[in-house]
């Protein structure tokens, strides 16, 4: 009987063996079959904006409320983590801007908002679907922000605004080197105190912005 056991046991090892050598272990990948989004990208994005802009003395009294609108162009860079079909990583972005607004408050005395420039450094989290990514981008914004008024003679005065953004967005690589992609931003920039002079008083200025945008990015 210990003969046949052992004859058993041979015969197993003799079977199995080559099945063994044939299909040999192989690590499980990180990510998702097709293309993979983990790197460092650089890019330019362009786009319109629009939004409001409160303005009322330090009192609360209202002043004017311009209704904002432009363009804007840019660039951005980003690094990108894809762990099976979910991505994750970081994005900043800087964007020159012409996005601006005027009402009048009364005859002769007209209030106006400038958005410069804007920016932001976000945290991105997404799905790929190969090459498709759909992601959900926020983080904190910071603009240049002018108030003016002209009422007779020109007051304006710039300050650097802080605040917060969130949006959602869609790429897709073109290449393995290249990708492109629109997406869609809400600003809130806070409310800034501009200080008047002997001719203007002293305001506060709450400005809020949406933008729609494209962009075009290199993958390193």
């Amino acid at each position: 009987m210990r003969r046949l056991t052992l004859a058993g046991a041979g015969l197993l090892v003799a079977l199995t063996g080559p099945a063994f050598a044939a299909d040999p272990t192989v690590d499980l990948p990180m990510t998702a079959p097709g293309f993979d989004w983990t790197g460092y990208y650089a890019g330019l994005q362009a786009g319109y904006g629009w939004g409001s802009s409160d303005i009322t003395g330090t009192d609360g009294t209202p002043f004017s409320s311009p209704d904002l609108s432009g363009g804007f162009i840019g660039g951005q860079v980003a690094g990108l983590w894809q762990f099976n079909h979910f991505v994750i990583g970081g994005e900043a972005d800087l964007n020159y801007a012409g996005i601006d607004g005027s009402a009048n408050a009364a005859p002769g005395n007209s209030f106006g908002t400038n958005i410069q420039w804007f920016g932001s450094v976000n945290a991105k989290a997404g799905y790929a679907m190969d090459r498709v990514l759909v992601y959900g981008t926020g983080g904190v914004a910071f603009a240049g922000i002018e108030t003016s008024q002209n009422s007779g003679s020109d007051f304006s005065r710039t300050r650097t605004n802080t605040g917060w953004t969130i949006g959602a967005g869609v790429d897709y690589a073109l290449t393995d080197k290249f990708t492109v992609g629109a997406q869609y931003r809400y600003y809130d920039f806070g409310s800034d105190h501009y200080d008047g002079n002997s001719s203007f008083t002293d305001r506060d200025q709450d400005v809020k912005l949406n933008t729609v945008g494209i962009n075009l990015n290199y993958k390193f």
